[in-house]
């Protein structure tokens, strides 16, 4: 029997407890494609973003000029590739007022009522992008001016324009929201005075119509980011949203980022990216979209479609391994809380990519996400154990093993390290870095890096015999248990 007895040294005292990964009940399961990534659409189109940190970006120079990511990228296909399945999501503010043109001759400056031009030879190569990268698309749609009829109302012609021309390519829609964010609307792109009652009117439009054009794709939203539980939140409040569309969503999605960056005028300290305040923002934001999703669409599974540490672009550690932790503990607490799908925003632009925008190099949570994806399958376990604080436990069927168990183990600690007691072997992946804020990540002592043709490493576990192990401070361990024989992972 594999049992992982976690004895937790506090003072003079000590106290143990004992995991038994063959006795883990199942406590839920998530979609395969749970981690997923979002590309904005200004990547696609080509325009002005966040103004990565290195290029001198910051409060009062925060955008940049980019042209259209690269696509076609052996790199960056081989990269998407390896955290495949998964959702690719191609939205954000500037989807808002995208004009898609569905012509070989596209026109060079937007037609009134759009911020810019999305062309064929762009969304085709999104479509062949997915294709290599095992991922499907998530999108939303233009909602500016220029896809109103007379009255304001929100028009299907350049949605259909766009599933068309998806569809011609063997390419599908999987999932959409209606706009990108409506609880900011009058910031983004809708026209002026937009509220809740037009995004209900228009909502309907939209629902009617794509049940008629494109039955297979999924209905999510309203995509709401930076709500609260108070109904004097700034914008529109989510749910005045869900109350003025009715039901209709297949998938309740909403957007969370712990803070702003400097770019939007907040400076957080990074001492606090390893607190437990910092890392249980993500359980508030769940808690009141839950609270919408039981009111008012009970039942339907959650998605975040768009989260990182810090929107507009990232906070300057978001691109180092101090980031790390919170990424993974993110991806744990919300598997184990039943939602669905998680999408990164990037997987390459600005400072909170999983890769670096210029080069397409892996990151630190590029690393984390790629050992996540091959070592944390979709079946849930629970983990009873009472640890340390800063000693965070999850666990998941292994991906591949029958009956093996996978349990992550985050030592969040600056000081103590946390004596693990293993009765049974086990093979371990242990992630530190010389500086938590450094870009330079080891497994198992040995740093990752690709190999010169852009292969990836191979990522060799280190034997765990029975008997104890460390898990020093500030580092993040995967231990597979291949002999549990947990009746849950068959």
């Amino acid at each position: 029997m594999a049992l992982l007895i976690v004895a937790l040294l506090q003072g003079t005292g000590k106290s143990a407890e004992i995991v038994d990964p063959k006795a883990m009940r199942a406590i839920g399961t998530i979609d395969p494609r749970f981690q997923s990534y979002n590309i904005e659409m200004v990547e696609v189109t080509g325009g002005r973003f966040w103004k990565p940190y290195a290029q001198g970006g910051g409060h009062s120079d925060r955008y940049a000029y980019r042209p259209p990511i690269d696509l076609a990228s052996t790199r960056l296909r081989k990269l998407a590739a390896a955290l495949g399945p998964a959702y690719l999501r191609v939205s954000g503010t500037w989807a808002n007022a995208a004009f898609f043109a569905d012509t070989d001759d596209p026109p060079a400056a937007p037609p009134a009522g759009f911020d810019t031009v999305l062309n064929r030879t762009q969304w085709r190569s999104v479509v062949d992008f997915t294709h290599f990268a095992n991922a499907e698309i998530v999108t939303s749609f233009a909602v500016s001016p220029g896809s109103r009829d007379t009255d304001g109302a929100w028009t299907p012609d350049q949605a259909q324009r766009l599933v068309d021309f998806t569809r011609s390519l063997d390419g599908r829609i999987a999932a959409a929201e209606f706009m990108n964010e409506p609880t900011l609307a009058a910031d983004n792109g809708p026209p002026a005075g937009y509220d809740a009652n037009a995004y209900g009117r228009d909502f309907k439009i939209f629902q009617t119509w794509i049940k008629r054009a494109s039955p297979e794709t999924l209905i999510a939203g309203p995509g709401s980011v930076g709500d609260s539980a108070s109904s004097s939140a700034t914008g529109i409040n989510t749910r005045d949203l869900l109350a003025a569309s009715g039901p209709g969503l297949d998938r309740v999605s909403y957007h969370h980022y712990n803070t702003l960056s400097p770019r939007c005028g907040v400076h957080d300290d990074p001492a606090q990216a390893l607190s437990e305040d910092w890392f249980s923002r993500t359980d508030a934001a769940l808690a009141v979209h839950r609270g919408l999703r039981d009111e008012f669409e009970p039942g339907k599974p959650i998605w975040v479609t768009e989260t990182a540490d810090a929107a507009c672009g990232g906070n300057r550690w978001d691109k180092t391994f101090l980031d790390t932790f919170r990424y993974l503990d993110q991806l744990g607490r919300l598997a184990r809380a039943g939602v669905q799908v998680v999408m990164h925003n990037t997987l390459a632009a600005s400072d909170y990519g999983l890769l670096d925008e210029g080069t397409f190099r892996p990151r630190p949570n590029y690393w984390a996400a790629l050992l996540w994806r091959r070592l944390m399958g979709t079946i849930v376990l629970d983990v009873s154990a009472g640890a340390a604080p800063d000693l965070h436990l999850y666990a998941h069927c292994h991906p591949d093993q029958r009956g093996a168990v996978s349990i992550l183990a985050i030592n969040t600690s600056q000081r103590t390290s946390r004596a693990v007691t293993l009765s049974a072997r086990a093979e371990r992946y242990t992630l530190h870095a010389a500086r938590l804020q450094g870009a330079i990540v080891q497994m198992n002592g040995k740093t990752l890096a690709l190999k010169a043709d852009d292969e990836l490493p191979r990522l060799e576990p280190r034997a765990a015999s029975a008997g104890t192990i460390r898990l020093t401070p500030e580092t993040i361990t995967f231990l597979v248990f291949p002999d549990a024989a947990n009746p849950a992972c068959r």
